[in-house]
């Protein structure tokens, strides 16, 4: 029996594998050194690049887009995250009704103690996924994505 071609729906497939695993050992290497999941951490290093020109502020909406939650997941974690110190909430100056979030300097701290965390996790899980056929191909495309540096 020969092997079928791969459709669109198992590329996918292998794709979601991917990001399941990786985010997974990231998750238990993040939660076991520093008590962060994922999304916690996405949320910190999202927040973490704000700057004061143009467009440098989120808004909730903004930030729910950027790591990938609804808005009300996106409000619960930052409540959770004020809650630990490590976010802050304050009032846009320009537009009352909207409130902006900023990372705490103890946020801070604690983004650059789990950084080589993330970095060293997801390093590993790529390698590990690597090893199997059917994601080999799909990390040689996430390797070409990463900056020359």
């Amino acid at each position: 029996m020969t092997r079928p071609e791969p459709t669109l729906a198992q590329g996918w497939c292998a794709l979601s594998t991917l990001h399941n695993r990786i985010d997974a050992h990231i998750e238990r290497a993040l939660q076991s050194a520093h008590g962060l999941s994922t999304r916690e951490y996405s949320v910190i290093n999202v927040l973490s690049q704000q700057h004061d020109g143009e467009g440098g502020h989120f808004r909730m909406n903004e930030l729910a887009a950027a790591v990938v939650l609804s808005q009300s997941a996106t409000t619960r974690l930052v409540n959770r995250l004020e809650d630990r110190g490590l976010l802050t909430r304050y009032l846009c100056q320009d537009d009352r009704r909207g409130i902006y979030t900023d990372v705490t300097p103890e946020g801070l701290r604690l983004l650059e103690t789990a950084r080589p965390t993330h970095d060293t996790a997801l390093r590993e899980a790529l390698e590990e996924a690597e090893r199997h056929a059917d994601l080999a191909a799909l990390v040689a495309a996430v390797r070409t994505l990463e900056p020359a540096g």
